[in-house]
């Protein structure tokens, strides 16, 4: 018997598609929800689903960047057979994601324990929303905008994907949040940011889905709701990451501030009138 029912996987599917690129985290609403449907949060079953069903939202960014994804991996395989073609941007670029994937990995598997133990907790979630949106804040003010996406870095690419272990460590302060906040303070603009959090959160997220699997269809999570909530969470991330890019284009981050101070403070309140259980 699954600690997850078909029913349980649609919801959480649509959450995960919804949040995990917007700057809101994906972590902390799927940890809010499943605690209002009585879902334990610490179940290892529960955090290897919660793990799996984004590669749903991974594979969405796959085909809607397809094109841009081809380019940069074509780049990457022509500069290791052809040493001019290492001048070009694209090859460079391939390289600065996967560099920057591997602080996040090293601390993912050293401090496994610590993430789904007592940094799981709700609390943590809540204060991690509420100090994130300060992050966020601070960052679209004092970013100067200026730079675009051909003009990021291996420094960029380092910091920014670095900055990813922040929502790893603490729940609630999105690694979308984290990332695009980084990248603003780079003063890249808001569309160059959040195309940066979108390719570097491919190898990030699909390696921790993977990862996770074997455990999650050990724990009890079952097959079934697996399946549903990754494919949920493919058609909603899609939908999620077209109306996102449209949307930085022409507003600042401050309705993902307001939005995250109203939900982290909501939260406070359910734990402290125990309404919810961390």
């Amino acid at each position: 018997m699954s600690v997850i029912s078909v029913g349980q996987a649609v919801v959480l599917g649509a959450v995960e598609g919804v949040t995990e690129f917007l700057p809101v985290s994906s972590t902390g609403h799927l940890k809010i929800v499943e605690g209002l449907m009585g879902i334990p949060v610490d179940d290892d079953a529960v955090v290897g689903f919660s793990a799996v069903i984004q590669v749903g939202a991974i594979a969405a960014v796959l085909v809607y960047f397809f094109k841009d994804i081809v380019r940069i991996v074509s780049a990457w395989g022509r500069g290791l057979r052809d040493r001019e073609e290492r001048y070009h941007h694209d090859y460079k670029f391939a390289w600065w994601v996967i560099c920057a994937t591997i602080p996040i990995v090293v601390v993912g598997l050293a401090a496994k324990p610590l993430i789904e133990g007592p940094l799981a907790s709700l609390w943590v979630v809540a204060g991690s929303l509420i100090v994130g949106s300060g992050v966020m804040w601070a960052a679209d003010q004092m970013g100067r905008h200026k730079r675009g996406e051909d003009d990021t870095s291996f420094k960029d690419a380092m910091l920014v994907g670095s900055s990813q272990i922040l929502a790893l460590l603490f729940p609630g302060f999105s690694r979308s949040g984290a990332t695009m906040s980084t990248a603003l303070l780079l003063d890249l603009d808001r569309v160059a940011a959040t195309r940066l959090s979108f390719f570097l959160g491919i190898p990030a997220l699909t390696g921790a889905g993977l990862y996770e699997l074997k455990d999650a269809l050990g724990t009890g999570a079952g097959a079934a709701p697996l399946a549903v909530g990754t494919g949920v969470s493919f058609v909603v991330a899609y939908a999620s990451i077209a109306w996102l890019l449209k949307f930085v284009a022409k507003h600042s981050f401050n309705a993902f501030v307001i939005y995250r101070i109203v939900v982290g403070v909501l939260l406070f309140g359910l734990l402290g009138a125990g309404v919810l259980h961390s």
